[in-house]
């Protein structure tokens, strides 16, 4: 059974599309299961849908409006290079309301169930083994993986949109009593548990370069800062991820292929850029064609 992972990573997402859009349509890769963590979520259902060509609409074309509600961040821009500030009206704003976190995310939560169909979800069900999507129970200390098999169209939807909330930018949803956020939080890349799941082949994409080159840029202020240091530590859980999917895809005899960006693509995967995502979409098709043609020359080779 041939499985797509697609890890965390915000608007890096649109690398993940591109690299998926090169598999499926120029390998033919037929994938039995899907799974996706945070930004993952958002993609594996529309790609495990064959709608490459829509969710490639919506990714290229998503702005700030579309995720957040309530924003905490400031978009800029300086010559070349596009950043953000805190948005200090809408943080006191949610202090003042009581809120736990500094921005809402209710809007994602509208586009969700606007751009995934419930046709396209009976559609999965009929004709994929699974799609899955991680989500991190606060409550319980642990990692669940809601698979669309055990969930109406409704719940399937919000659980999408749980797998996304990057707290504390985003919303705390609440669940049958529990407190849920960010799937990465917890799993960033579930090879594992597409391993547990029964797959045989994996095609993994993992939204972080390999090796680090060059010096992190640290935020400038402690809200900046917050963000760096989230950063850091879902680094160094989605190594462990990766490191325990070799190790389960070593002792099960499954095929793992790895696809990382080859590049640090951004220092905030928060902004959410039209010119970026578009062009990190074509640079992800780009980057698994030269990753299959070079793999096809060194076989040639040998």
């Amino acid at each position: 059974m041939r499985a797509l992972v697609i890890s965390g990573g915000g608007s890096k997402g649109a690398f993940a599309g591109g690299v998926a859009q090169y598999l499926i349509e120029e390998q033919k890769r037929d994938y039995d299961l899907f799974l996706g963590t945070s930004t993952g979520s958002l993609l594996v259902p529309h790609i495990a849908a064959n709608e490459i060509g829509k969710v490639r609409e919506i990714f290229t074309n998503v702005t700030q409006r579309d995720i957040f509600s309530v924003s905490p961040f400031v978009q800029r821009k300086k010559d070349n290079r596009e950043f953000v500030s805190i948005n200090f009206i809408n943080s006191l704003w949610q202090f003042i309301k009581m809120k736990r976190t500094f921005g809402e995310s209710k809007a994602l939560k509208r586009n969700i169930k606007r751009k995934f169909t419930k046709e396209e979800y009976d559609r999965i069900r009929s004709m994929r083994e699974d799609v899955v999507v991680t989500v991190s129970n606060l409550s319980k200390n642990r990692v669940e993986y809601k698979s669309i098999n055990d969930c109406s169209y409704e719940e399937f939807c919000n659980w999408i949109w749980v797998s996304c909330n990057y707290i504390p930018f985003m919303s705390l949803a609440t669940v049958n009593g529990f407190e849920y956020a960010d799937g990465g939080l917890g799993c960033v890349v579930p090879i594992r548990e597409a391993i547990e799941r029964g797959a045989t082949e994996i095609d993994a994409v993992i939204l972080e370069s390999e090796n680090m080159v060059g010096n992190k840029v640290l935020g400038k202020n402690p809200f900046s800062l917050m963000i760096s240091l989230f950063g850091h530590l879902l680094e160094q859980l989605e190594k462990h991820d990766v490191t325990i999917g070799k190790l389960a895809a070593k002792n099960k005899d499954v095929t793992l292929n790895l696809y990382y960006t080859p590049t640090k693509l951004t220092e905030n995967s928060l902004i959410f850029s039209k010119r970026l995502m578009v062009k990190w979409w074509q640079e992800g098709f780009d980057y698994a064609k030269k990753k299959h043609q070079d793999l096809d020359s060194n076989e040639l080779k040998l």
